[in-house]
């Protein structure tokens, strides 16, 4: 750049010091000391005039837009002090404009490479997930078919493995709808004081039998209040605290715990589901919110399950404009907590 702008500065200065030289030499009585002063003069200060603006103020900055583009093409979005342009130059807003418009677009390509990469992935999944029930009811039913109906022993166990297939399947269609309809906002959040605590219990209540069968003992921690006033949608956090409770029972050994607790703080209400299970190990705690995501993809197919419990978990809660958060010691247990703003007053709901 800087051979260009000096040969172009050189041409001018030749070039208007020559028009210059001729345009005086036409008057009488001009000597030709005169003219080549007047030639070395104009000559001078046309290319020192000219290489200034044609460096300064052109070829650099163009060299600055073509280093933008290289670092754009390895996706290089933190614009370096150095190219930052003179503010008083006329590239100044051409250059910014550049970098600004294509470090949008590559964030728009990124992202729709990344909403791509997980379509595929959510498609494979869901397929994965759907065939599972579905060949199982195909083939108890295919069974009695060929025969097998005429054995009532058989027909009535094979009819009730077809009917828990097809109710895992039933379930799974009814998660992702959920999920679809909080995604896209069909499901609107109904937010109203209500006492969770009471929620809690029915919820208890709901999973007692299948806590019993594997001996754990369901209960609130110690020093729980009377009543615990949140603010929310109570029909989704039941829902949350189902989908929590479930798989604290599904993940923890026989004769074990599983508490429920709230922690009240001036604005919130911190509440917490703990069980003392197989834990979750370190490298999957921030992936077990995923759609599918499974620790243990053999193990939590035998205990059952959608896969999308603890989905639905997260987005409910980012409706209510809070997260759920997971503390976790493989091998030790779990304790999956989510805050909701705190109550002032009666709650309009006291039981489901």
């Amino acid at each position: 750049m800087i051979n260009n702008s000096r040969v172009i500065a050189l041409l001018l200065a030749a070039c208007i010091a020559a028009v210059t030289t001729a345009f005086l030499s036409l008057f009488d009585g001009v000597t030709s000391t005169a003219l080549s002063v007047t030639f070395l003069i104009s000559f001078s200060a046309t290319y020192l005039l000219s290489f200034i603006i044609l460096e300064f103020l052109i070829f650099r900055e163009i060299d600055k837009i073509y280093q933008l583009f290289d670092t754009l093409r390895k996706k290089e979005f933190k614009v370096p002090d150095e190219y930052k342009s003179n503010p008083f130059n006329p590239l100044k807003k051409i250059n910014e404009e550049i970098f600004s418009y294509a470090s949008l677009k590559q964030q728009e390509i990124d992202e729709l490479r990344k909403m791509e990469a997980f379509r595929r992935e959510f498609i494979a999944d869901v397929s994965h997930e759907l065939k599972t029930p579905i060949f199982a009811a195909q083939g108890f039913v295919h069974t009695l078919l060929d025969g097998a109906v005429k054995d009532k022993s058989v027909r009535t166990k094979f009819l009730k493995r077809a009917a828990k297939s097809l109710d895992g399947l039933d379930m799974l269609v009814q998660d992702l709808l959920t999920l679809s309809q909080i995604e896209t906002g069909e499901i609107k959040m109904h937010f109203e004081y209500f006492d969770i605590k009471s929620l809690a219990e029915d919820v208890l209540d709901q999973f007692e039998n299948k806590a019993d069968k594997k001996g754990i003992k369901l209960g609130f921690a110690s020093g729980t209040e009377e009543k615990v006033i949140v603010n929310g949608d109570w029909q989704r956090i039941n829902q949350v605290l189902n989908n929590l409770i479930s798989n604290a029972i599904k993940y923890s050994p026989e004769d074990s715990v599983v508490e429920l607790g709230f922690k009240i703080t001036k604005n919130d209400v911190v509440t917490s589901v703990k069980d003392s299970g197989e834990g979750i190990p370190s490298d999957d705690v921030n992936r077990i919110f995923e759609r599918f995501y499974r620790v243990d993809k053999s193990r939590s197919r035998e205990k059952g399950g959608t896969g999308l419990g603890l989905a639905i978990v997260k987005h409910i809660l980012e409706e209510h404009k809070s997260k759920i958060e997971v503390k976790s010691v493989y091998g030790k247990g779990s304790t999956f907590s989510f805050r909701l703003t705190k109550g002032q007053e009666e709650p309009l709901f006291q039981e489901m």
